[in-house]
């Protein structure tokens, strides 16, 4: 994560270095044989005694003041709403010329040519950003085109530069000017268009952070769209309701802001932040329709609506600001990575935006913002990013509950079946083993009185009945695996009983046998199905060697659990036959039946242990067996 931080200051950075010395496309004309730059114009302001006079008692009063192009805007009088500018024309040799104004302010302006108005825009909206395209012929060189403006708010004026020239270039720069606004706009409202109809493809968990996200995304592509003075210049008509447009998106943004972050910066349950968007909502909604209200009135309430949706809402939005902010730093600095991501993003859109600020007022206002735009797309892509990585959480949580879904089945289906088989065997333990200690009496009396070619056969026959009741003693031993008759038990001693039955038979199958316990470790349980357990799994790892091989065990204390391994480097097992150890007849013995290692487990599970085993073929298996561990101390005696 700091390595993403450090990256993400460092590209900040050569961002904010773009913006301070790589200027954005270039507005003036590209050519002097194609257009010329009216470097100075006559300014002054629209006294009382002016009005209803004409346009010769203004050009005949005094007061105009001299301005060059790059000078900023003069500050609005507070008793005055209008403005003049006298602009004399150039020279034009083209055959078809025109001038061009690249931004002016206000609501009302009209262009005069020797008392002649040739042009005149009129808004009864609070949009105030225009730009003017004058056609002129080669007879209005020299020339004074008089510009009257009239403004609401309080920047009023011709900013930015006057051109004169070919008639087609003019029209080209007028046409082409603020289109990357409505190439990135336009590119925000199509991906949010097409996220909201994959949205319809998402689990409902999913659905509300990506809808939130294409709302967000298309607020801000609509702002883009209807702050550029591009789409006024086309359809004057349809001014209104693009800043219509422009008030719904900004209402939308700021509660869609909050509850993206709510629901997927992964902050925990913040109260506060939760009542802040339920107040930002009724806040939007209750602006919304105040605003409705103004326009079916004809604006009558047009001062108020303007105090809350401008100079309240600011207020609300530094709220917001402060209140995210302040949350991102404080959970990124405590290793939120997606509180550190939506910082990184938000940092990299303040710094540009903020330099892009800081060159405007170095230039005296004579800058047009440009970059912050990018700076948004930036941020935008941190909210997309902390989207990913939280709906790869939640398909990693989705797998993570999959697999312990499917162990459980496993573990369900397995008590399912040892119950069955628990149940089968009792009863068929109970109802075989008399008959067959009664078959076993008779033919013990005739091995007495047999041949000896009888009693050969009758040997053999008294081994396999053996076999049989040791078969229906493991049967018994699963069905009812409850110990009776526990004790604390010292693991060294139960091992030394162990060892001295076990030890001559893997010395017998050419192996060796090694134990390290020490004296100290104590589990409660009862001995006999103790060491029954273990010398299942022993003997089975002694048959493992097929020879020469090694059995190494080894014991220990961890965690108030004692550890008992058991190791041996036999033939092994792949992972298909390692999955069914346990399971009711598997074996890898020609004769086995499977019960040694389930009444094994039965009596592990019983003692409150667990076992698992690792394998790999051809070299050896690995048993690791978990009791919990007490001491003599901690031992109450049972009552009497």
């Amino acid at each position: 994560m700091r390595l993403a931080m450090k990256c993400s200051i460092i590209l900040a950075i050569i961002l904010m270095i773009v913006v301070l010395f790589i200027p954005p496309p270039s507005r003036t004309a590209p050519d002097e044989s194609i257009a010329t730059v009216i470097i100075s114009k006559k300014f002054k302001w629209e006294e009382k005694g002016d009005r209803g006079g004409g346009l010769e008692r203004v050009n005949s009063t005094n007061g105009w003041k001299e301005l060059v192009s790059n000078q900023p805007l003069p500050p609005k009088r507070s008793d005055v709403n209008s403005v003049w500018y006298q602009i004399r024309v150039p020279a034009l040799p083209w055959s078809s010329s025109a001038m061009y104004i690249e931004r002016v302010y206000g609501q009302h302006i009209t262009l005069y040519i020797d008392n002649r108005k040739v042009y005149e825009i009129s808004r009864n909206f609070m949009y105030d950003t225009n730009k003017v395209l004058l056609p002129l012929s080669k007879q209005d060189s020299g020339k004074i085109v008089s510009v009257h403006i009239e403004a609401v708010r309080d920047r009023i004026g011709i900013d930015r530069n006057i051109m004169a020239g070919d008639y087609q270039m003019m029209l080209k720069l007028y046409e082409k000017a603020n289109l990357e606004d409505v190439i990135l706009g336009s590119s925000y409202v199509f991906i949010a268009f097409i996220m909201i109809i994959c949205g319809f493809f998402l689990n409902r968990i999913q659905l509300v952070s990506w809808i939130t996200l294409s709302i967000i995304i298309m607020s801000i592509g609509v702002l883009i769209l209807t702050y550029s003075p591009f789409l006024y210049s086309l359809d004057e008509d349809k001014g209104e309701s693009l800043l219509l447009m422009y008030d719904v998106a900004l209402f939308t943004l700021l509660p869609s802001m909050t509850l993206f972050f709510e629901k997927t910066v992964n902050i925990g349950n913040i109260r506060f932040i939760r009542n802040f968007r339920r107040f930002q909502i009724v806040f939007s909604v209750g602006i919304l329709i105040f605003m409705f209200v103004n326009k079916m009135f004809d604006n009558r309430y047009f001062d108020a609506y303007y105090f809350v949706s401008v100079k309240v809402l600011g207020l609300v939005m530094i709220m917001q600001l402060i209140l995210i902010v302040g949350s991102t730093m404080i959970y990124a600095l405590r290793g939120n990575k997606d509180a550190a991501i939506f910082a990184t993003g938000f940092a990299i859109f303040a710094i540009v935006s903020g330099g892009e600020m800081v060159w405007y007022y170095i230039q005296k206002e004579n800058y047009e913002m440009f970059w912050w735009k990018w700076g948004v797309f930036a941020f935008v892509i941190s909210l997309i990013i902390i989207l990913g990585r939280k709906f790869a959480h939640n398909h990693e949580q989705i797998v993570v509950y999959s697999r312990e879904l499917e162990i459980f089945s496993n573990e369900l289906q397995r008590a399912e079946k040892m119950e069955i088989i628990s149940e089968l065997a009792a009863s068929v333990a109970h109802e075989v083993r008399n008959p067959l200690q009664v078959t076993r009496g008779f033919l013990q009396l005739l091995q007495e009185k047999s041949k000896d070619k009888e009693k050969e056969y009758l040997t053999l026959a008294l081994e396999e009945l053996g076999r049989a009741s040791n078969i229906i003693t493991d049967f018994l031993t699963f069905a009812k695996p409850e110990i009776e008759q526990v004790t604390l038990l010292n693991i060294s001693k139960e091992f030394r009983h162990i060892e001295g039955i076990l030890i001559p038979l893997a010395n017998f199958q050419g192996g060796k046998m090694t134990t390290d316990i020490p004296n100290d470790l104590w589990i409660r349980g009862n001995s006999s199905k103790f060491k029954q357990a273990f010398i299942n799994m022993i003997k089975n790892s002694i048959e493992a060697l097929n020879g020469d091989g090694q059995i190494h065990i080894w014991a220990y204390s961890k965690n108030d659990e004692v550890y008992i391994h058991i190791q041996d480097t036999g033939e092994g097992m792949n992972e298909s036959d390692l999955a069914r150890l346990g399971e009711p007849y598997f074996s890898n013995k020609n004769k086995g039946t499977g019960l040694g290692l389930m009444v094994t487990f039965r009596i592990i599970e019983a003692m409150h242990g667990q076992v698992v085993f690792t394998s790999e073929k051809d070299n050896g298996t690995e048993a690791v067996v978990r009791f919990p561990s007490v001491t003599p101390e901690t031992i109450v005696p049972a009552p009497k």
